[in-house]
């Protein structure tokens, strides 16, 4: 799944035009952000784009910050092969 602080309706625009297969969160109150370090408060104006990686247990196996830079798919895909998570 996938989450920004847009609002659901921007959030179902983008999602559609770039044909994700998977779950695009609305989280316009920052408790997500906040909850996972990608906002410092729930005023802010917008979340640092990050991403974190969960485990089969539903635990935190690794957080990417910043994320969407180059060579984050390949971090992220030889992170997911490894047994440690």
């Amino acid at each position: 799944a996938g989450c920004s602080n847009d609002p659901v309706d921007a959030n179902l625009k983008f999602a559609s035009g770039n044909h994700f297969d998977f779950p695009l969160l609305s989280d316009t109150k920052m408790a997500v952000a906040v909850a996972y370090g990608a906002a410092d408060s729930r005023t802010a104006k917008k979340a640092r784009r990050i991403a974190v990686l969960i485990n089969e247990d539903g635990r935190v196996a690794r957080i990417y910050d910043p994320a969407g830079t180059a060579d984050f798919p390949a971090k992220v895909l030889a992170d997911v092969k490894k047994d440690e998570l």
